[in-house]
């Protein structure tokens, strides 16, 4: 009996996977592929400023939760934004606005300061006009120039992938409002 049961184990696995191979292959649900237009994969690489205001009458980013330590922690540990700032050309508050940046984000050292971010990039000008790019990283703020990734799109930038590189091109800490510049490499069809 005890030799026969390898046996038996592998008939049974042959057994199902015959079955189970055959049932998908005939089923009236199963999924079709189909290829889609070819299209050359193409390098862009856009240059803006994000425009954001976290005091004053016109904020851009506000608190919606925070650990109860988190008003005890150096780095605010615990706590999350959501965020809705202005893209614009330059760092000018008068440059040109050509989109939005809609994020979440929240801080995730209790040693520095550094967020997680999920933003959503939606272009309202140029070609990119109604196309969106998606960014998620690690945004270290000790640092001087920053790096997260693309991890999608919508519109001219489906199926895109590729990195954002930013910096702090000013803050005024009396007035609430900053700016940072961010250099986009991004592949898409």
């Amino acid at each position: 009996m005890a030799r026969s049961l390898p046996k038996l184990i592998l008939i049974t696995l042959i057994f199902s996977l015959t079955i189970f191979g055959t049932r998908s292959q005939t089923s009236t649900g199963s999924l079709s592929i189909e290829a889609g237009p070819r299209r050359s994969e193409k390098l862009s690489h856009l240059h803006f400023y994000l425009h954001g205001a976290f005091a004053g009458p016109n904020f851009t980013a506000t608190q919606v939760a925070s650990a109860s330590t988190s008003s005890q922690s150096a780095t605010a540990f615990g706590t999350v934004f959501v965020i809705d700032d202005v893209l614009k050309l330059g760092p000018d508050a008068r440059s040109k606005l050509v989109g939005w940046a809609q994020c979440l984000t929240s801080s995730v050292s209790q040693a520095e300061t550094v967020l997680s971010m999920a933003v959503n990039f939606v272009f309202t000008e140029g070609k990119f006009n109604g196309s969106t790019l998606s960014m998620l990283g690690r945004n270290s703020l000790a640092l001087e120039v920053r790096e997260m990734a693309i991890t999608g799109g919508t519109g001219a930038f489906q199926l895109a992938r590729g990195y954002v590189r930013t910096k702090t091109h000013s803050i005024d800490r009396t007035s609430g409002l900053l700016v940072s510049e961010y250099e986009v490499y991004v592949l898409h069809y």
